[in-house]
């Protein structure tokens, strides 16, 4: 293994024709120099500096160990480069689009917290459900949930967090009906959809990767999360949520979980960052820290 050091040496005394100017440069012995060069040499096997008296010449192996030791002090550069900005303060705008519902109750307490740990950054939150250009509109991060792989494109993807969907009803709704101990069950209950997806049976995934059909004509068919919550907790019917959307209502009782082996949809949340060069620490930080978070946040606490 090369030190790099005496990589280091070789290229200065390279660049400035010679030890004694390489030695003044970097207020370096000559002698050091030359012996550090020499132990370079002797790691290599080949001479890479014929040295007289009178001259000083770069053999024609040193000429080219040259090229590749730039490039090893370029990659050095680079690699202190990147370590140096992981241990700044993080600073700047985070210019962040996030769809509502992620908004609303997965990030709610997130964004604030990490603000107050990093007093330099500044956060521009944009919650939408319309399909945004995150390059085209000047992104610096978009927070996704999504059922399934999301498409390729230009974009980095950072796994943050698993939030599969439940179901829920309200505990006077299971009172007057009847809790389901099947899927089949529920072809009989009334069904709260989510606007979009309510045209559509449900396909639970259950134990040992079975999948169970549920057909339903939607009692309450809705694009807001939070109604569809409200219906379930005022006793409407039976209801698909993430559970960070309820983990409230479930603490204090006016939901319950059904059918607690299967799940209506195995969702995720991923960061997509855009491809280019000079990304702010201050957005690097900040995906971190979701990923360490938003998990403990979307967690299915059951006690």
């Amino acid at each position: 293994m090369l030190d790099l050091k005496d990589v280091y040496y070789f290229v200065q005394v390279v660049d400035r024709g010679g030890f004694t100017a390489a030695g003044e440069a970097l207020r370096l012995p000559k002698s050091t120099l030359s012996h550090r060069v020499k132990e370079l040499e002797s790691s290599l096997g080949v001479r890479l500096i014929n040295r007289t008296s009178r001259r000083f010449a770069v053999t024609e192996v040193g000429q080219e160990f040259y090229q590749y030791a730039m490039a090893l002090m370029r990659s050095a550069e680079l690699a202190e480069e990147a370590m140096r900005q992981r241990l700044a303060e993080p600073s700047g705008v985070i210019r962040v689009t996030t769809a509502t519902d992620i908004a609303q109750f997965a990030l709610r307490h997130v964004l604030p917290t990490f603000l107050c740990d990093h007093p330099k950054v500044r956060i521009e939150e944009t919650a939408t459900d319309r399909v945004v250009d995150i390059v085209g509109e000047g992104f610096d991060l978009a927070i996704r949930g999504h059922v399934g792989q999301l498409q390729d494109s230009n974009l980095v993807q950072h796994p943050l967090a698993r939030t599969p969907w439940y179901l829920f009803a309200g505990p006077d709704y299971l009172e007057r009906t009847s809790v389901p101990a099947e899927p089949a069950a529920l072809e009989s209950h009334a069904i709260l959809a989510m606007a979009g997806k309510g045209a559509s049976p449900w396909q639970l995934l259950g134990p040992d990767k079975r999948v169970a059909t549920v057909q339903f004509e939607p009692r309450f068919l809705s694009n807001s999360l939070i109604s569809l919550k409200e219906a379930a907790c005022a006793n409407v019917g039976v209801a698909a949520l993430p559970v960070y959307a309820c983990q409230a209502e479930l603490t204090a009782g006016s939901l319950r979980q059904i059918l607690p082996d299967w799940i209506a949809a195995d969702a995720r949340i991923t960061a997509l960052i855009p491809y280019r060069t000079g990304l702010l620490p201050a957005v690097r930080t900040l995906v971190d820290y979701l990923a360490v978070v938003l998990p403990k946040v979307t967690a299915f606490d059951h006690n």
